[in-house]
């Protein structure tokens, strides 16, 4: 994962980004990309979301899907909504499932997952745009470890990051006002979930005092002293989910 987040500013399409992040995720952590979408200015208005400007597939995702997953959210556009609100929350799709506890046409999205073969999912949300998504034939939860999950956000924001720069210009930006490190983003999700300085060098395959650089240099840019309230101002600014 640390060679690909070194090497994503080398891919010159959407494609060789998903494809190089499949790579590492499917040998480290046996998951599958689905792919990546960029969520529409209004909530709701999925008509907006076009493939192969505003979502991207990744060629492991199963044929038929994407077509069909389109019109069930047309015909039942509340439940759409619905689901890409989900698709915030870090969770799987099977936790999703236990928590919520969907009835009847509420349950269309997880069931259709199923008819396609993916038993699970998990969703990483990042700058409050963009969602980059992984897909397993197993359920996800009993090997996603938090370390794991880390991992995998890692990938996630800077694949994004990537792809919002190869995006249409209408896409909008990250973190829009602030302009942060794909490093110092990095840094500021590991803490904001949880991380001592420490265990997120430790994760990102940095030194410690490198860690600490990068988080004074976030400081500095959002305006605030602390390490608590770089977290804070990040998540307000949708810069981190």
């Amino acid at each position: 994962m640390l060679h690909f987040t070194c090497s994503v500013d080398q891919f010159d399409t959407p494609e060789e980004v998903l494809d190089a992040l499949h790579k590492v995720s499917s040998g480290s952590a046996q998951v599958s990309v689905l792919g990546a979408a960029l969520f529409p200015l209004r909530w709701g208005d999925l008509g907006s979301v076009e493939l192969g400007k505003t979502a991207f597939l990744h060629k492991s995702a199963p044929e038929g899907w994407w077509d069909e997953h389109t019109e069930l959210s047309r015909s039942h556009p509340g439940y759409g909504f619905m689901f890409s609100q989900m698709s915030l929350a870090p969770f799987t799709m099977s936790e999703l499932m236990r928590m919520l506890e969907p009835l009847a046409v509420e349950r269309w999205p997880f069931e259709l997952a199923l008819k396609y073969g993916m038993r699970d999912r998990f969703n990483c949300p990042v700058g409050g745009r963009w969602v980059v998504t992984y897909w397993s034939k197993t359920v996800l939860a009993p090997r996603l470890t938090e370390k794991v999950r880390a991992i995998l956000f890692m990938g996630a924001t800077f694949a994004a990051i990537r792809l919002q720069r190869l995006a249409t210009p209408s896409a909008g930006r990250i973190g829009e006002g602030v302009a942060l490190t794909p490093r110092e983003l990095a840094v500021l999700r590991l803490l904001s979930i949880g991380h001592q300085l420490k265990e997120t060098a430790q994760l990102l395959g940095l030194g410690e005092e490198t860690v600490r650089s990068h988080l004074k240099k976030a400081q500095a840019k959002l305006g605030v002293r602390s390490r608590t309230q770089a977290v804070a101002q990040a998540i307000r600014r949708h810069l981190i989910p």
